[in-house]
Formats: C-alpha cells, sequence, structure tokens
C-alpha cells in the first residue's frame, strides 16, 4: 500500500509519518505544498527522507495558489461573516488539488492528512478529494480512537518521536498555534482560546510576523495605486517599488506600464502589498467565527496585502459595476465565501457563482489611490476609461448634459410612494 501524506515537517505530521508507515505497512510519500510558508520549508526533505518517506515532493503552488485561487476569490469580494479574508480556507483546495494530483502520479492507493476531528480543515481536503479523486481513500488519523488514544497530548508524541529517532525539536509549545501562508498568517489555539485575551496588547506583539502593531507603525502616511485590469490587479504604482522587490528577493528587470506602474504577476503583487501592508499595520482581524462543524472558535488573523487588495478592488468596482450587477453580485458574497469557508471550492455552486462574478468584473479596469497609515486603508483616489461616474450628470450644479431632468424625480417619487399610503390607510398611520 503507497500513501501520500500531507506533510509540514513539524511535529505532528512527522509522527504522523512514522504512525501510518507503521499501522497500515505502507510506503509513505510525504507531499508539501509550497504556499507562501517561506522559512518553515527549510530542510524538510531530508527530514521526511530520515523519519521514513520513500520521497519527499515540494510543489511550488505560489503563482498557482495567487492566480488560481486568491484572485479569483478577491473578485467575488469574499470576506467571511464580514471579518475573515478566508486566507487558510482558499489555500485548502490548492494544497489538496495538487496532493491528488502527487498521489495518482505515484500509484498511491490513499492520501493522508494530520487535520483534526474538531476543526474545518478535514473537510476541505476532503470535499477537495472527494471532488478530484474519488477512487482514493482519504485516511485521518486524528478521527481514528486507536490513534487519539496512543496521543491524548504533546508529551506522548514528544516520546514516540524519541523513541522512533524521528528528527523533531521537542521545545516547549508556543502558547498558540498558527498556519502560514502567501494570504495570510492565521493564530488560534492555547492562549488564544480565552476570547477576553487582548491579543492587540503589548505582551502580544511578539506573536505577530507579517506586520507591525498600527502604534508601532509609521507616523507618515505612504500612498499605494493599484492598477486593475478586468478586476485582476496587474502592477502596482509606489515609489520605491523597485528596492521593495529587489529586497523581497524578485530578480529581473521590472517593467512598467503606462502609468509607470510595476507590471508583477499575481504572487509579487501578493509579495508586495504583504509588505506595504505589513509596514504600516494593516488587515489585523481578531474575530469569533462559526465553524463548519458546529462550534465557534476564536482566531486572530494578519491579511496585511490581501485586506488592501480587497479594499482597493472595491473601490475599483464603485466607479465601473452597473448598480444592478453589483447588487446582485453582492448578495451572493456570503454565500461564496461560506462555500470557500466550508470546503465546498470544487463544487458545482461554486463554480457557477464564479462564472458571475467573472461576468460581473469585465469592466473593472483602471487605477486605485490608497493611502496607508496605521493601520488604516484610506480610498485617495479611483480612475478608470470605463468609468460609470459621470461629474457632470451628478454635480449639484447645472447639469450641461441635460441627462436629468430633476422634475421627472416627482413621478419616480410619487410611484414608489403608492404602496406605502395605501399601507397606511389600510392598518392605520
Amino acid at each position: 500500500m503507497k500513501i501520500v501524506l500531507a506533510y509540514s515537517g513539524g511535529l505532528d505530521t512527522s509522527v504522523l509519518l512514522t504512525w501510518l508507515k507503521e499501522t497500515y505497512s505502507a510506503e509513505i510519500v510525504a507531499f508539501c505544498a509550497d504556499v507562501g510558508q517561506e522559512e518553515e520549508l527549510d530542510g524538510i526533505v531530508p527530514k521526511a527522507l530520515k523519519t521514513g518517506a520513500s520521497a519527499c515532493h515540494i510543489e511550488d503552488l505560489r503563482e498557482e495558489f495567487a492566480s488560481d485561487f486568491i484572485f479569483p476569490m478577491m473578485q467575488a469580494g469574499a470576506v467571511y461573516e464580514g471579518q475573515y479574508f478566508l486566507g487558510t480556507s482558499i489555500a485548502r483546495p490548492c494544497i489538496a488539488k495538487r496532493m491528488v494530483e502527487v498521489a495518482r502520479r505515484e500509484g498511491a492507493h490513499a492520501v493522508a492528512h494530520g487535520a483534526t476531528g474538531k476543526g474545518n480543515d478535514q473537510v476541505r481536503f476532503e470535499l477537495a478529494a472527494a471532488a478530484l479523486a474519488p477512487e482514493l481513500e482519504v485516511i485521518a488519523p486524528w478521527r481514528q480512537d486507536r490513534f487519539r488514544e496512543e496521543f491524548p497530548g504533546r508529551a506522548e508524541m514528544i516520546a514516540y518521536a524519541e523513541r522512533h529517532g524521528i528528527p523533531v525539536q521537542a521545545s516547549a509549545k508556543k502558547p498558540y498555534s498558527m498556519d502560514r501562508n502567501l494570504l495570510h498568517i492565521s493564530f488560534e489555539a492555547g492562549i488564544l482560546e480565552d476570547p477576553w485575551y487582548d491579543a492587540s496588547a503589548e505582551k502580544a506583539r511578539d506573536m505577530y510576523v507579517l506586520s507591525v502593531s498600527p502604534e508601532q507603525a509609521p507616523n507618515c502616511a505612504e500612498h499605494v495605486e493599484l492598477t486593475f485590469e478586468r478586476g485582476i490587479c496587474t502592477a502596482i504604482g509606489y515609489h520605491e517599488i523597485e528596492p521593495l522587490l529587489a529586497k523581497l528577493g524578485r530578480t529581473g528587470t521590472v517593467a512598467f506600464n503606462a502609468n509607470n506602474h510595476a507590471t508583477l504577476t499575481p504572487f509579487w503583487v501578493m509579495k508586495a502589498l504583504n509588505a506595504l501592508g505589513g509596514k504600516h499595520g494593516c488587515g489585523r482581524v481578531d474575530m469569533v467565527e462559526n465553524r463548519f462543524v458546529g462550534m465557534k472558535s476564536r482566531g486572530v488573523y494578519e491579511t496585511p496585502g490581501g485586506s488592501i487588495l480587497h479594499f482597493a478592488h472595491r473601490q475599483m468596482e464603485s466607479i465601473t459595476m452597473d448598480r444592478e450587477v453589483m447588487h446582485i453580485r453582492d448578495s451572493l458574497i456570503p454565500k461564496y465565501a461560506t462555500l470557500v469557508y466550508n470546503g465546498f471550492w470544487f463544487a458545482p455552486e461554486r463554480e457557477a457563482l464564479q462564472a458571475l462574478v467573472t461576468e460581473s468584473q469585465k469592466n473593472v479596469s483602471g487605477v486605485v489611490r490608497v493611502k496607508l497609515y496605521k493601520g488604516n486603508i484610506i480610498a485617495a483616489g479611483r480612475k478608470s476609461p470605463v468609468s460609470l461616474y459621470n461629474p457632470e450628470i451628478a454635480t449639484m450644479e447645472a447639469d450641461p448634459t441635460k441627462a436629468y431632468n430633476q422634475n421627472d424625480a416627482t413621478g419616480f417619487i410619487a410611484l414608489n410612494a403608492l404602496r406605502l399610503k395605501v399601507a397606511a390607510r389600510v392598518h392605520g398611520a
């Protein structure tokens, strides 16, 4: 039997690798998706092989993650329960898609993951696998009594690792768990399970990775411009964009568009916006959310680049989208966000909604300028060659176009007031 394991190199999945190999008498292939974890991937291949994997595949999915998952979701304006930018949720279908591709390539019988039986990730991984590779068995050790009995806590895992020579650091556990990718970092569990604990307090500052606190952010605001084409950010205008990109590790010549904005792939758009948003303390969210499995959970999130992109995209839509199209799309945001959160990215209803979203974005093109200041993202200008905003019509002065006759509003109001008057007469004013 051959099993492909979603592997991170941490204590949990390292123990899982050995446990699966022994319990199932199976060959284990470790799979790690690079979706922007940065230094967390260092040394993963030798660690997996030393732990007993027959092979370890690291797949660079950063561009695919940005272009095929993050950006379509941003076009939809999706935010779960009004606050969560869905950073972990949207990464799971991207990871699961490549994992089943690796499993098929390897001729594996099953895929396995280390998600617990209390969380959302188990659902996301397994619904994606069901949609893409229904023939594969999915093994979830945390939902097996024998696994939980053997490993009731971290101490038992550390002892198991020592007995089996598993190369993991058995250091004291951080008082929270975290998950990082290109869109965000999430923090949950541990001390954060107390909803009264103030994660914005000075004592909690060391927890954050992508952003400074608003109090620590620069005292001077900075402007950033984003170029959109059909609802997708394709370029960034910033006074020090080339040094910023070089600092982030981008090599080669930077091309500029007609607006003197650096044209960038989706991955580099996210990298640059993360750096700028993090510098100014943007995108921090602390919320209690409703998990799909039925419980409430407290999570703290850093989404600096995603928060800028979401805000700027909405500004671009405000002058380019037809009112009724916008209102229809907006009415579907809660549904779309819930589908992503609950793991239905590859479901037909999400794909149907995406078709509507894509159609709604065909004229969402132009430039948005935002001001970043101490955690705030402030609109500072928008322009578009296909703007539906006409100052000559909207003006409070005399309308030179004669497109709007104010006298017409009398009949408009009378017709809309008719049902209200009828109801008042029937039921009493």
